[in-house]
């Protein structure tokens, strides 16, 4: 069965900000916004902020997917971003997030991660069945 796409957002982060917002901040900020597994997949890196500065991205992208931006009871850290070795990023939702992503009909989150120089950007597509409850009936044939 084909999907369809039931939200859509994007999001651009200076990369310069987020590293003055993570010096400001520090444990406080990381530990408020990014998962355990997101933190060890940055920290790995020899530059983590640009990846901190893209899961941000990737968070806020999916938040205007879900059309409910930081409220509603969703927590930043119901929504996390994991990459295994060799695959494409991928988001998954929890808790209040996952809850409103399935009363939107979706199923499943699109990522997509860049960041390069003085930026980091994402975009999330909430994928879900096509609704059917108001298409027209197909008309049948006459069984004889």
């Amino acid at each position: 069965m084909a999907l369809e796409v039931k939200g859509l957002g994007v999001d651009l982060v200076e990369v310069r900000r987020m590293s003055h917002v993570v010096e400001r901040w520090k444990e406080r900020f990381l530990q408020r916004v990014f998962t355990p597994a997101e933190l060890d997949y940055c920290f790995k890196r020899r530059d983590p902020i640009p990846h901190l500065a893209a899961r941000f991205a990737a968070k806020e992208a999916c938040l205007k997917a879900l059309g409910t931006g930081l409220r509603m009871g969703i927590s930043w850290r119901e929504l996390e971003v994991r990459r295994a070795p060799g695959e494409p990023p991928t988001l998954v939702l929890s808790g209040r997030s996952k809850a409103l992503g399935l009363a939107k009909g979706g199923t499943q989150v699109l990522l997509s991660l860049t960041h390069d120089g003085d930026y980091a950007f994402a975009q999330a597509m909430l994928m879900g069945a096509p609704d059917t409850r108001d298409a027209p009936e197909e008309p049948r044939e006459e069984v004889r």
